[in-house]
């Protein structure tokens, strides 16, 4: 199943999206592992970079040990990489993109920085936004079925003085917004009288992609430039801007930018569309942007790769 497959000539057309953070289990990748050595070499790199049996906890948990933000974030990671590492013989995609966390994912599978950087980094960078925001005195939470502009026009009516804004506008009607905790509670209500169908408080340890996330950008900043980094082999769509990363000053200057700014999935998915891409791939644990991408493009083919059955899917491409 696993074995090195000839060259199928596959890419134009397929897009690889990588999942962040939220999408991890316990006993995720292990199938990978048991079956392709190629995923089971990044486990072990994962180990050794970290210095520390990363991959027990992820096969074994505990699970609550398993979500904690510093864990969760490499460990994803991991899982993503190899998943990747499994695929990557069987198509090239001609783009690829990472929903928050994600985006590491995809530079690792472009080249644009070594896994073993990569596997570090988002281990600070978990660490660096637990510590940026006391448990319980942030909060996010996913407004549905309420455009974007709504949700922002929600969130700065509620703010009265404090943080609260849009941090992933994921798709039409799906937005999540996050800050203080009290503030997040102001813009529910308020969103709500603007028309919202249904609101979602969010079990999260952080509130990722707002300016509560600015101290963590100011500590990440400095680790990420020194990292040799390369230019993409695979030009990255960024969260930032939705714009497709092919230099490595670039593609290091939009990690740093995501974390203080929301995800433009939406605007990341749109892109890729008009890029033409056809086929959509999600690699790694979850199937969140998979859904998405049926939302994005409803004609597109959609695949996503978690399991050494699931790569017959992507052979059968051809």
């Amino acid at each position: 199943m696993c074995s090195r497959a000839r060259d199928k000539g596959l890419a134009l057309s397929i897009a690889c999206l990588f999942p962040g953070q939220g999408s991890q289990s316990v006993g995720m990748g292990k199938a990978l592992a048991d079956a392709c050595p190629e995923s089971r070499a990044i486990f072990a790199a994962a180990d050794r970079a970290l210095g520390e049996p990363l991959s027990d906890l992820i096969f074994n948990g505990p699970a609550d040990r398993l979500t904690l933000t510093e864990n969760a974030q490499p460990a994803i990671l991991t899982v993503s990489v190899a998943a990747y590492r499994a695929l990557e013989s069987r198509c090239r995609p001609a783009l690829v993109a990472g929903h928050s966390l994600g985006e590491y994912s995809a530079h690792v599978a472009a080249g644009t920085i070594a896994f073993a950087d990569a596997v570090r980094i988002v281990r600070h960078r978990g660490r660096y936004m637990q510590d940026a925001v006391p448990v319980g005195m942030g909060a996010m939470a996913a407004i549905l079925g309420l455009d974007a502009a709504r949700v922002d026009q929600a969130c700065r009516e509620a703010a009265d003085g404090d943080v609260v804004s849009p941090a992933n506008l994921n798709a039409p009607g799906q937005v999540v917004i996050a800050g203080g905790a009290a503030a997040v509670g102001r813009a529910i209500e308020r969103a709500k009288a603007l028309g919202a169908k249904r609101v979602i408080p969010l079990q999260v340890s952080a509130p990722f992609h707002c300016a509560l996330m600015k101290p963590v950008q100011d500590r990440l900043a400095p680790e990420l430039n020194a990292l040799e980094a390369r230019d993409p082999r695979i030009p990255v769509v960024a969260n930032v801007d939705a714009e497709p990363k092919r230099d490595a000053a670039s593609a290091i200057a939009a990690l740093i930018d995501q974390i203080a700014a929301p995800v433009l999935w939406e605007d990341v998915m749109r892109r890729l569309v008009a890029e033409g891409v056809t086929t959509f791939i999600e690699v790694g644990p979850g199937t969140v942007l998979s859904g998405l991408a049926k939302k994005a493009a409803r004609d597109a083919v959609v695949l996503n790769v978690a399991e050494p059955a699931d790569l017959a899917a992507v052979e059968a491409l051809s």
